[in-house]
């Protein structure tokens, strides 16, 4: 381990914690800018093998957190993919070291807008640089080059994760064997960047948020972010999924006459936005919905997506989509597949029947668990694991 790695505090191979870079050490992003004094918040499950040949890193989701497989210590809450990582399961810490870390521009301990300047020793809030998804994937690295791994078994991850998947593959193919993007997209289209600017504008517009600098007054833009997470959450889900949920069935006997919330999908919607709220900062909201929006993976590549994988003839892929995902549709995992394919890239490809939509990839599904177990037999078996 390097000096950065000294600097962790508390942080260990088996625990995780938050992990200190020290100046020498700034964080160089796609905007130009520096971020100095980075601090990446990061959670481990199993031990590093002899060989260190077994680490797999799980990249999070836009409103995920470090804690994939254990209890959130400030939500309480049990780890968001405890049904894949786990005893038994596709990644299992008796088997693979796991590593997860927060995001750059999150809110869960990582280095964000509600962190502190060390120039003015004030928190960022807009003062802090814009930043893309391939800083995400720098600052990862740097990471996991501070743990003393040369080489990652797998990096996984959905959504915003699987678009992190294939940053990992384009800019550091050398340090990986494996990879598996879950119901991902090579570049935000234009559907997405929509609705994210809906939620955005709604953060904005609430008065609460005073121009970014909401927690210096105090207060925070509770109603704004909570209409940005019910948009949001509208986009995760199916409507087949949402027919099978809620339907059109009332909240109580007979219409209120009002706008109380009369049907059981606009209470589900109020639920999910009122606990968001409580564990979401607003400003990393903007910070990482703006990451998304400007992800285009073959935008440095003249537009052609399968020279981003040229490098990545060495890694094994497994690209998997579900049917009810149109945030993310099958069509995008297919064109990810071509222009590996293209590239010489060895790749597999699943889409998985499910009527859950995008977030599919958090839910029971059999299928899914079945691809990962397959996929990561065949890798482990090839790695000698």
């Amino acid at each position: 381990m390097d000096d950065a790695a000294a600097k962790t505090s508390p942080a260990s191979e088996t625990d995780g914690g938050t992990l200190c870079f020290p100046a020498g050490k700034a964080l160089r992003l796609d905007s130009g800018a520096r971020l100095e004094g980075l601090e990446i918040a990061y959670q481990t499950y199993g031990r590093l093998n002899e060989a260190r040949s077994n680490a797999v890193l799980v990249c999070h989701a836009l409103t995920m957190d470090q804690h994939v497989a254990s209890t959130n210590p400030t939500t309480g809450r049990p780890g968001w993919w405890n049904r894949v990582v786990g005893p038994g399961l596709p990644l299992d810490p008796e088997r693979y070291f796991i590593v997860c870390s927060n995001v750059v521009g999150g809110c869960m301990g990582s280095t964000g807008p509600a962190s502190t300047d060390p120039k003015t020793g004030t928190p960022y809030a807009l003062a802090f640089p814009v930043v893309t998804i391939a800083d995400m994937v720098r600052a990862q690295a740097m990471l996991i080059e501070a743990l003393g791994i040369e080489t990652l078994f797998a990096v996984i991850g959905g959504s915003m994760g699987g678009m992190q998947v294939l940053q990992w593959a384009a800019d550091y193919p050398e340090k990986l064997f494996s990879a598996v993007c879950i119901g991902a997209a090579p570049r935000h289209s234009a559907q997405n960047i929509a609705f994210h600017e809906v939620g955005r504008q709604a953060i904005m517009a609430d008065p609460d948020w005073r121009g970014g600098a909401y927690e210096g007054a105090g207060v925070r833009p509770e109603k704004g972010l909570a209409v940005a997470r019910m948009a949001a959450h509208i986009t995760y889900l199916s409507e087949a999924a949402l027919q099978r949920k809620f339907g059109r069935e009332l909240q109580r006997d007979g219409l209120s006459w009002g706008f109380d919330a009369d049907f059981q999908v606009e209470s589900y919607l109020r639920h999910q936005a009122t606990s968001f709220v409580d564990r979401f900062d607003a400003n990393s909201y903007l910070y990482i919905t703006r990451a998304l929006d400007y992800f285009d993976l073959a935008g440095r590549h003249d537009g052609v997506l399968a020279e981003a994988f040229r490098r990545a003839r060495g890694v094994r892929f497994c690209v998997l989509s579900f049917s009810s995902d149109w945030l993310y549709p099958t069509a995008e995992s297919r064109d990810i597949v071509r222009a590996l394919n293209a590239a010489g890239c060895r790749a597999s490809f699943a889409e998985i029947e499910t009527d859950k939509g995008h977030d599919a990839f958090f839910l029971d599904e059999p299928q899914l668990d079945r691809a990962l177990r397959g996929f990561f037999a065949s890798a482990a078996q090839a790695r000698g694991l």
